[in-house]
């Protein structure tokens, strides 16, 4: 299961947190974008548009206002706030309208003792769980969560597209991740998918890089860390949910939004891939861009302002 507060990408490359600035998010207002002019006339009232405080979450948070002010919704964006603890509050009081979410991470909070797996178990299981002020628009085909990466050409060489075909030779093979990923995954992988491995090895934050050197053959690699790019690496596909889900998807306190908002945030997932996020924080984590500039190419590039 993703973490409740994810910070992969920040902790592999020690980002400085994204936006905020001084003072207390939640007071201070920091639009990303000035309105765009054009499209449906501006509701009458203010969409406030907030996010975790890691650099993925200010990212999106960014995508939605800007998409919306294209719109001529009034738009107000509060970045960089704080965990989920904090910032699902908001969202259940009115105090933030729209919240960039991971509908499995989600779940697990406000369900502990969930045993959904797959996208439409979990989206279902939420419109059960979630308190009736909020809900969960439609969730993006983009994921950033856990999974079982290699290197391409071992990839190639080995036939291997799926974690079931990982299955069939991971008795020879070495597997890393954090030192709790095998309490964590060890009997889970062996029920799903009869998977066992070699050796476990505690890599941690160095994962990307020991799959890379060879050091191990498979690791657990957020679907969305930049190194997965840097270091020509390819996520196995989780064909039986042995993760859970962890689809983007808009977490919006339902009063607060009429049926542009709506509209406008689904236009916004069904665009929204794991492959074109995992190249949108490349641009951030590694290139240092601007989430403001990178969410503007981005929503420029998909016609969505």
């Amino acid at each position: 299961m993703k973490r409740a507060f994810i910070t992969a990408v920040a902790a592999v490359f020690a980002l400085s947190a994204c936006g905020g600035g001084g003072g207390d998010p939640l007071t201070q207002a920091t639009p990303t974008a000035p309105a765009a002019t054009g499209g449906s006339a501006a509701a009458s009232t203010t969409v406030v548009v907030g996010s975790f405080n890691f650099p993925e979450s200010v990212l999106l948070g960014s995508i939605y206002a800007q998409a919306l002010q294209a719109k001529g919704v009034t738009v107000e964006e509060k970045p960089n706030i704080g965990s989920r603890e904090v910032v699902f509050d908001q969202v259940k009081s009115g105090g933030l309208t729209v919240l960039p979410e991971y509908v499995g991470s989600l779940l697990a909070f406000v369900d502990p003792a969930t045993t959904a797996k797959s996208t439409d178990d979990v989206v279902a299981a939420l419109k059960t769980k979630l308190p009736p002020e909020v809900e969960v628009l439609t969730p993006a085909a983009a994921q950033d969560g856990n999974s079982l990466t290699v290197t391409k050409a071992f990839a190639t060489e080995k036939g291997l597209t799926t974690i079931e075909d990982l299955a069939k030779i991971s008795k020879d093979l070495k597997v890393g991740g954090p030192p709790e990923f095998k309490e964590r995954q060890e009997k889970n992988f062996k029920d799903t998918y009869g998977l066992e491995f070699k050796a476990w090895e505690p890599t941690a934050d160095t994962t990307a890089d020991a799959i890379k050197s060879g050091t191990i053959q498979a690791g657990n690699v957020f679907t969305t860390d930049p190194k997965i790019l840097l270091n020509d690496l390819v996520s196995l596909q989780d064909n039986k949910n042995a993760f859970a889900a962890d689809n983007i998807a808009p977490l919006v306190f339902k009063s607060g939004v009429d049926d542009n908002v709506k509209s406008t945030l689904d236009a916004v997932s069904a665009k929204l891939t794991t492959e074109g996020l995992l190249e949108l924080m490349k641009r951030i984590a590694v290139d240092k861009d601007d989430p403001p500039v990178v969410a503007k190419d981005w929503l420029t590039q998909n016609g969505l302002v």
